[in-house]
């Protein structure tokens, strides 16, 4: 038991010297492309996940139509989940930048991604249909084709609701 407190405080005392908290200065042009790759998959594997579990799969459930059992949370979920995807894409496109062939397949996709700025709202009051959770759906396979032609594979990685929020 005291193993795991220790470790826990450990983990959690905000030293990161990983460069895991997105702060690390690459000190070449390769680190940066290397980098800039990394920080791209991390942030659009988190958009797609986020995406994914809490707007696109309960929509398809049915859990967004009114009357459904947990409507409110879910429809609270995925606006939170709205919001977070934008957030993680939009970083996901400035991170794009520092390298050279991720940025020129991710360029296309910046009207997309804008284009998803509202959703959240439009989620949390239960006023999103097809074409919304639609957009969603196509801006990530967009992004994840554009990583993908690129080198760097996007996969679906499922934020924790706490992250949502924060």
């Amino acid at each position: 038991m005291s193993c795991a407190l220790i470790a826990g405080a450990t983990a959690c005392n905000g030293d990161d010297k990983d460069g895991a908290s997105g702060n690390a200065t690459p000190t070449s042009s390769a680190e940066a492309q290397k980098f800039a790759k990394t920080r791209f998959v991390a942030n659009a594997s988190l958009a797609a996940g986020a995406a994914y579990q809490w707007i696109v799969k309960p929509y398809r459930a049915g859990t967004f139509k009114a009357g459904a059992d947990g409507r409110k949370f879910a429809l609270v979920k995925a606006g939170l989940a709205g919001a977070f995807t934008y957030n993680r894409l939009k970083a996901a496109v400035n991170n794009a930048k520092g390298d050279e062939l991720l940025s020129k397949a991710v360029a296309p996709l910046s009207a997309g991604i804008e284009s998803l700025k509202d959703l959240g709202t439009k989620l949390r009051k239960g006023e999103a249909g097809d074409a919304d959770v639609g957009a969603f759906e196509k801006v990530i396979n967009d992004v994840k084709g554009a990583g993908k032609s690129a080198g760097a594979e996007v996969t679906d990685k499922v934020p924790s609701v706490s992250q949502l929020g924060g």
